[in-house]
């Protein structure tokens, strides 16, 4: 079915054999029913990547011979399209129904989703794009406007976007094995162009662009394999710890009856343990270490008996150092493990230093120093050492608050590995292009975030599918892009024909990995 390589024949060179040897020129042979054809392909570079451009037919093989055309100049290649990484990320959703979930603009939704995984653009580039792909016959759509899109992005909020996120969950869970026992949560906010969206705020940005208005994003995805099971979005001044309490009735929806929650300090709260109890679910969270909690830190660093190796827990990167008591917050009785690391300690001490010095320079220079430095200094600007050991007290300790009874080592471990969210956040900000968001009316941001929260729901799932070969699905669709299908025409007899180009090695492996069926594509 697929084609092979040939090399070019010298008695083919032309004069400007120079040239075709720098542009890297060769025969492919494509194949169909009436034969085996051959056509003059062009490898060339394009911001960085090897890619591929056919060029024209070049005559055929009969019997293991190739037989140069006499008429060469009547086949022409039309066009190529990028072809195999739309097919993986459609057979995808696909299998979960998200055409029939997306409602009446389904193919217009799925063209953003795969362009974020693939190559995001915005709106206004759509239809370039779209044209450069074989996505007319992929989702069946004849063209791709802006206008289309933005009454897609309008179609997102009228369907209800927790509704979709349910009905796509119930799809995932039907064809995944999804573990749901373990779910982490976390909080992050990205930026505005602009200052017209009723949803942007000003808050404390993650990004450090407090010269914007924020919008808040919750995600949940599932402990085991980091596949998302919903994200909501919030003004961006809401607090992290208030955004859990707005997420929690969509486990009862969902019927995820029992489990337990993973988050940070910064989302810890006693309405949040209460609330999540009441759930009959269990919380392990990170705790700030505040007034309630400095004694008894306090008095275990004064014991020096913390950094010992019975309490010694190695973690993939480092070790921690453990020791754990019971406790109660909010009448919800639990375990409190106190945890130290001399690598993060250092890491903050450092960090403060940085700043200090900075800061030293920035007042030389008679400008303003970051709000909280100032007690760093006298009133002739000299570093105060006793108020920096102050700082550095606590400096590489941290605690956990856990309601489930299972091992400490298990806790440290599940609390401090817990970055499968982390990274999908950076896939959101970074590979599927979330940040800046350029829209401004609500329905279009709410969409915008729904689209870059489908990108990497598929990138998840093409990464469950992946795990056995090991292949990050950004590298599998990387993998794929050399995977075209070509247009070509006969312009003398009429004929067309339309073929995929031959499956390397590395690209079989992927398509076997995914579904087999997908060989027969």
């Amino acid at each position: 079915m697929y084609n092979n390589y040939l090399s070019l024949p010298t008695d083919l060179y032309s004069s400007d054999d120079i040239i075709y040897i720098i542009t890297m020129v060769f025969i492919r042979k494509l194949k169909n029913k009436s034969g085996t054809y051959l056509v003059e392909v062009e490898s060339y570079r394009e911001n960085g990547k090897v890619k591929q451009r056919y060029k024209k037919y070049i005559g055929k093989e009969v019997d293991g011979k190739k037989i140069i055309s006499s008429s060469i100049s009547n086949i022409e290649i039309e066009s190529v399209k990028v072809y195999g990484p739309l097919m993986v990320l459609n057979h995808i959703a696909q299998e979960i129904n998200l055409s029939k979930i997306l409602g009446e603009y389904s193919n217009e939704i799925l063209s953003m989703v795969y362009a974020h995984c693939v190559e995001p653009k915005s709106i206004n580039q759509m239809e370039h794009w779209f044209e450069k792909t074989d996505l007319n016959l992929i989702l069946d759509l004849q063209r791709l406007t802006e206008s289309q899109l933005l009454d897609a992005l309008d179609s997102i909020n009228k369907l209800g976007s927790e509704q979709i996120q349910k009905e796509i969950f119930n799809e995932v869970r039907k064809k995944y094995d999804l573990d749901t026992s373990g779910v982490l949560y976390d909080v992050t906010n990205t930026y505005f162009h602009g200052n017209k969206c009723p949803l942007g705020k000003r808050g404390r940005s993650k990004e450090k662009r407090n010269d914007k208005p924020l919008v808040q994003i919750g995600l949940g995805v599932t402990r085991k394999d980091g596949i998302p099971l919903f994200h909501k979005t919030f003004d961006g001044n809401i607090h992290d710890a208030r955004t859990l309490q707005a997420v929690l009735p969509m486990f009862e929806e969902y019927n995820i009856k029992e489990g337990f929650f993973v988050y940070d300090r910064g989302i810890s709260s006693k309405d949040n343990l209460t609330d999540v109890k009441k759930m009959n679910w269990e919380t392990i969270c990170g705790l700030p270490i505040r007034d309630d909690l400095k004694p008894i830190v306090r008095k275990i660093i004064i014991q020096k008996n913390l950094v010992t190796i019975k309490n010694r827990i190695l973690l993939s990167k480092t070790a921690m150092y453990a020791t754990s008591m019971t406790h109660e917050i909010g009448g919800i009785r639990g375990k409190l493990i106190v945890c130290f690391n001399n690598k993060m300690k250092v890491a903050i001490q450092e960090s403060r230093y940085d700043e200090i010095q900075n800061a030293q320079k920035r007042i030389e220079k008679k400008k303003n120093i970051k709000t909280g430095l100032n007690k760093y200094f006298d009133k002739d600007w000299n570093p105060l050492q006793k108020e920096i050991g102050k700082a550095e007290e606590f400096d590489g300790y941290s605690c956990i608050f856990s309601t489930k009874n299972i091992p400490n080592d298990e806790i440290v471990r599940i609390y401090f590995e817990k970055d499968l969210v982390e990274k999908a956040f950076q896939n959101l900000k970074g590979v599927i292009a979330l940040r800046p968001i350029r829209h401004w009316l609500y329905d279009r941001v709410e969409g915008h975030i729904f689209i870059c929260y489908l990108a990497y729901l598929l990138l998840s799932l093409l990464k469950y599918k992946l795990r056995k070969i090991r292949m990050s699905p950004v590298e599998a669709l990387r993998e794929l892009e050399t995977l075209y299908k070509v247009y070509m025409k006969d312009t003398v007899k009429g004929f067309e024909l339309t073929k995929l180009v031959k499956l390397t090695t590395k690209q079989e492996d992927i398509l076997k990995a995914i579904d087999r069926k997908l060989l027969k594509v």
